[in-house]
């Protein structure tokens, strides 16, 4: 039986707006760590609200949390269905 094919991407790459599922974390351990510390996991559906040089503001529920660039570069997301994409700067 053949798995789908799951469409990954760099948060980098997603516009404004889009909610995406977090599918990998290009990362050791402490990355996992922090980003875990944070809220953030595998699994995690998150929203992008801002962009800030390399930087992200993401949302994630009720939450705002900001990431680096060298952060946002390692999350490998995968975009959700249905969403409303905003392009607001």
């Amino acid at each position: 039986m053949t798995q789908p094919t799951i469409e990954l991407n760099s948060l980098t790459e997603l516009p404004l707006g889009t909610t995406a599922r977090i599918v990998r974390i290009a990362g050791g351990r402490d990355l996992n760590r922090r980003l875990l510390g944070l809220g953030l996991h595998i699994g995690s559906e998150i929203r992008i609200e801002h962009r800030r040089g390399r930087g992200f503001v993401v949302a994630a529920g009720e939450t705002r949390i900001a990431l680096g660039g060298g952060i946002v570069e390692k999350l490998l997301v995968t975009p959700l269905e249905n969403t409303v994409v905003a392009e607001v700067e």
